[in-house]
């Protein structure tokens, strides 16, 4: 008599999805070609460094939005120091080449009602949408139908808050208060990394007194590392750090543009900047570079480890925290001059105040989001 065993089967191997691999791969190498016959070789690398970002995030599963809400309401504060591994790095080269080298500028920003508003506003809308100006695109990228869904009205909300900034700016407020201006470019580096020193110890002592977890994950260290390296890629291409947000501005006003309305009576897209970023290619455009690579980036990585965008949609509930969280996104970060990017990660590594200021405001108006989460279905975790 013999005896046959039984075993349940293997669960088969994830497989990588090849066609959207190569989907992601083309596109970014058309993309470079045409700004390279184009000649803009800094453009390319802004693109393969966008590319580069979008894997790193995808990887090491970094996220700002996450990582807020476990400090919040768990007080684990490896997330929040993960980040500040980031903003340690780009400050290696920021500070100093800002304030040394013509051609390159910081992340600065007045100190005055926008900002303060624009960030608490932001810091809502991330929590409802359940990711950051990078994590909407590296998740985008990544297959994820909601936070597609986020990302159209963060375009939207961006449009909005363009509109909006004039009016906000004319409240008042103080001048940029810049480390570098007056401790000269060692000290105000050296300044710049004692502040985020003591940022992590304050964390660490909050963690430690909830009786929470204090250190970054192998995964945060790693990308922390990786994600600066290539934050300072981005900073010596474009010449002046990683943004994220004036990329959907621009491209939700030549979408607007496109259906007829009309800017010329518009302050903010008369300024310089917006006005040259609005007749031009958004080829021309720095932020939509990075933008167009971390998308791409995010896809490859995804699509080679499963099958691409195999997530069913979420309730409707969900879809409305998107919309919601996605609109008020996009207008605090215009309001607030970017947003965990642009305004923390690049005004900190830029040695300037309004950075802290940014992350202290975008931070409490977490804390609201988290609490508004139950309403459209979501959990506060």
């Amino acid at each position: 008599m013999s005896t046959a065993t039984i075993s349940a089967p293997s669960a088969a191997a994830p497989r990588a999805d090849y066609l959207f691999v190569s989907i992601a791969v083309l596109a970014t190498a058309i993309l470079v070609a045409l700004v390279l016959l184009d000649g803009q070789p800094a453009s390319a690398v802004l693109l393969l460094g966008g590319f580069g970002l979008g894997v790193a995030f995808l990887k090491a599963e970094f996220s700002y939005a996450a990582s807020w809400r476990r400090f919040l309401t768990r007080g684990e504060a490896g997330g929040l120091i993960g980040g500040l591994i980031v903003i340690a790095i780009a400050a290696l080269a920021v500070v100093p080449v800002a304030s040394l080298w013509p051609g390159y500028g910081g992340a600065i920003a007045p100190l005055g009602p926008s900002l303060i508003i624009g960030a608490f506003v932001f810091g809502v809308g991330m929590q409802l949408g359940n990711g950051c100006g990078s994590g909407t695109l590296y998740t985008v990228g990544g297959g994820s139908g909601r936070m597609l869904v986020t990302l159209a009205f963060f375009v939207i909300g961006s449009v909005l808050g363009s509109l909006s900034l004039p009016s906000f700016l004319a409240l008042g407020g103080i001048d940029p208060i810049l480390a570098a201006n007056y401790l000269g470019p060692w000290g105000g580096l050296a300044a710049t990394l004692a502040s985020l020193a003591v940022a992590a110890a304050a964390l660490a002592y909050v963690a430690k007194k909830r009786g929470a977890n204090f250190k970054p994950s192998r995964n945060y260290i790693i990308g922390g590392i990786v994600i600066g390296a290539l934050c300072i890629g981005v900073f010596f291409a474009g010449g002046h750090p990683w943004s994220v947000t004036f990329g959907y501005t621009v491209w939700g006003a030549k979408i607007f543009q496109g259906l007829g309305f009309d800017f010329s009576n518009a302050a903010f897209w008369q300024w310089p900047g917006p006005k040259h970023a609005l007749a031009q290619s958004v080829l021309s455009d720095t932020s939509s570079l990075t933008d167009f690579g971390m998308i791409f980036g995010a896809m490859a990585a995804a699509a080679a480890t499963k099958r691409f965008a195999n997530t069913p949609w979420p309730p409707l509930g969900s879809l409305l925290a998107a919309v919601v969280g996605g609109i008020l996104m996009g207008w605090g970060a215009r309001l607030g001059f970017g947003c965990n990017i642009g305004a923390f990660v690049g005004g900190v590594a830029s040695g300037s105040l309004h950075g802290w200021v940014w992350f202290a405001m975008a931070l409490a108006g977490s804390l609201v989001g988290i609490r508004l989460r139950p309403v459209f279905g979501l959990s506060r975790e």
